[in-house]
């Protein structure tokens, strides 16, 4: 006989709304003490706020997100949270019923912002917060934050539009400049002459394809719709299966060392994502860095931890900021600039972080940490 474990789930009644135990009031506010005792109320915070508590019913719809929502925060309050709050990912699907907040992956304590899309078709950017009791207990509070996913969008069209017209420029001129040379001389090249001008071009051709291809996922990932597709990768080979992959390319085996320290959790990662982020990361350590490139992964609070370090100067404190910027270039200028947003990117779409400092030996060190457990959702 199973010893199963029974999960409390927000209670409803008949037209959806939780039921709501006598006795308990339900607020609408929020107040948090602020610095030289002023309250901070709700209606403050820049962005729309949704709490509901231990039984799934709403107690906090601040001013921003009934707005937002279009839903006025009176008729919120005291609703079953997915009453009051009706979401859908871009796909469609009830993403209530996907992500189960209070059932699922008791290990869960947040859910990363994401572009869904209200029943009116509007899309808003939404991340939410498990609050539990204890390490893997029920959740006590689904905190939900929202904001107008047009307003960030808007913000960097205008300079991402400016940068990419910057970047086509170079390698559109010389492919233009050698074609036209190869088609108007043809007969008065030499046949060394002919093959540097359709290997330049050959290269360019290559440079203009790996910016759009880096400008699709900038897109994904700006917008929310990067898919994280989950399954039990092995870390450590993942890991040895990229750098074989520079071996292969020319680099020399001895340039890089792998090194995998206790035991690792399992790992429900998106395996070509993740090969991805290490191949960039590889990648930028081989070509801005010097000496070694080490390769270290050993276990973290809830995961795995991951750290590429090179033997070059490293990165300046004051440029540490930008980093993780598009269009960040070292000084070394070379590839896209895009390479580190979109590491920093993927990661983040897997709930994990990154960072950038110095490297035990000199160089530069960029750490990623990656959680571990199931899907959020199969």
């Amino acid at each position: 006989m199973g010893s199963g474990r029974q999960v409390d789930r927000p209670a409803e009644d008949s037209d959806g709304a939780a039921a709501q135990p006598t006795g308990e009031p339900v607020t609408s506010d929020l107040d948090i003490v602020a610095t030289g005792g002023i309250p901070l109320h709700a209606d403050d915070l820049p962005d729309g706020v949704v709490v509901a508590d231990a039984r799934g019913r709403v107690v906090l719809f601040n001013t921003q997100a009934a707005q937002l929502v279009g839903v006025p925060t009176t008729s919120a309050l005291g609703r079953d949270f997915r009453t009051a709050l009706p979401l859908r990912g871009l796909d469609g699907h009830d993403w209530w019923e996907a992500s189960d907040p209070y059932g699922g992956d008791r290990d869960r304590t947040r859910q990363i912002e994401r572009v869904l899309c209200l029943p009116d078709e509007r899309e808003v950017l939404v991340a939410a917060r498990y609050v539990r009791a204890r390490p893997g207990g029920d959740v006590v509070r689904l905190v939900v934050s929202l904001r107008d996913a047009s307003a960030r969008a808007e913000r960097s069209r205008a300079d991402l539009v400016s940068e990419v017209a910057h970047e086509l420029r170079s390698p559109l001129t010389s492919v233009k400049g050698f074609t036209s040379t190869l088609l108007t001389k043809w007969e008065r090249l030499t046949d060394k002459q002919k093959l540097f001008m359709l290997e330049t071009v050959n290269a360019d051709a290559d440079r203009v394809t790996r910016l759009i291809h880096d400008l699709l996922d900038v897109s994904r990932i700006e917008s929310g719709r990067l898919e994280v597709r989950r399954q039990v990768v092995d870390l450590p080979e993942a890991v040895r299966r990229v750098v074989s992959g520079r071996v292969a390319s020319g680099e020399s085996e001895e340039r890089f060392r792998v090194d995998t320290h206790g035991d690792l959790p399992q790992m429900w990662l998106d395996p070509d994502k993740l090969e991805q982020i290490l191949t960039n990361l590889v990648e930028n350590g081989v070509r801005h860095g010097a000496g070694t490139v080490s390769i270290v992964i050993e276990p973290c609070e809830g995961g795995a931890a991951v750290s590429v370090r090179d033997e070059g100067q490293g990165i300046a404190p004051e440029t540490i900021p930008r980093v993780f910027r598009q269009f960040w270039r070292s000084k070394r200028r070379g590839g896209t600039g895009l390479g580190l947003f979109i590491v920093k990117g993927l990661v983040e779409a897997h709930g994990g972080t990154i960072t950038v400092g110095r490297a035990p030996n000199g160089g530069a060190e960029f750490r990623f940490t990656m959680p571990a457990g199931t899907p959020e959702f199969v």
